[in-house]
């Protein structure tokens, strides 16, 4: 259980780093078209090692074994990185 909520929590601090990604780009931007494109880049960098750290965590800190943690890794940083990508496609 405990795992299952630390998880959701990151999936969220994934949703609300993209957030904050997109809004620095909205400030930021003074009109180029490409902010919210470079925007969810480097929000997939960031995401990416975050998320790389985690699994790190979970593999040496916690005993897991690599192959425990890459199903989470994957959800972890897949599912934020998707929605990201999905909206600067069709809403942004």
């Amino acid at each position: 259980m405990r795992i299952l909520v630390r998880t959701l929590i990151f999936i969220l601090g994934g949703f609300v780093l993209f957030g904050a990604c997109a809004g620095a780009a909205k400030l930021t931007s003074n009109g180029l078209s490409d902010s919210m494109r470079m925007a969810t880049i480097v929000f997939a960098a960031l995401w990416f090692v975050i998320a790389a750290a985690n699994m790190w965590v979970g593999v040496v800190k916690a005993g897991y074994s690599f192959g425990e943690e890459l199903p989470i890794f994957l959800l972890i940083f897949g599912l934020p990185v998707a929605v990201a990508v999905f909206v600067k496609w069709k809403v942004l």
